[in-house]
């Protein structure tokens, strides 16, 4: 979708799409004041976020990416990981990280086409720390696999 624009905002960004990456609206309360945020918009509207934070130093981590449903498959999520990696390399960052769950192979297949690598497993993740049993494509989502790019 060659319309589609990506831009860092401040603006709220609708809570609905970041729960389509992370149920939890604990979780998501917890990194998204301190992160910064891009939104990808077609006509002016909000289709798809991204929300990057600092973790340690000279490290970045991409905490929610989201694309409504109706939009995605076109290309807006590789939009808005690439603008992720630019941001991180111009705030002189060494790595970016980015983390799903054991089910998510469609997301696992995106973040190394973008030149994410796996780098481990963190066990029993969404059990620690999600209230709800998480079921993506019929598996019970409990493992975070950790990806990161290097600059």
């Amino acid at each position: 979708m060659t319309d589609v624009i990506i831009e860092q905002t401040k603006e709220v960004i609708p809570k609905d799409l970041l729960l389509l990456a992370d149920p939890s609206e604990e979780m998501i309360a917890e990194y998204i004041h301190a992160g910064t945020i891009f939104v990808a918009k077609l006509n002016s509207k909000i289709v798809g976020a991204l929300v990057v934070l600092n973790t340690r130093p000279k490290t970045m981590e991409i905490m929610n990416i989201s694309v409504y449903e109706k939009y995605q498959n076109k290309g807006i999520g590789k939009k808005l990981i690439n603008k992720a990696i630019n941001y991180a390399k111009e705030s002189k960052m060494k790595t970016l990280e980015i983390g799903t769950g054991n089910p998510g192979l469609v997301q696992m297949i995106l973040y190394q086409k973008c030149g994410f690598r796996i780098i481990g497993v963190e066990f029993d993740y969404f059990r620690k720390y999600y209230k709800e049993k998480i079921i993506e494509n019929g598996i019970e989502c409990r493992d975070m696999i950790r990806m990161k790019m290097e600059f």
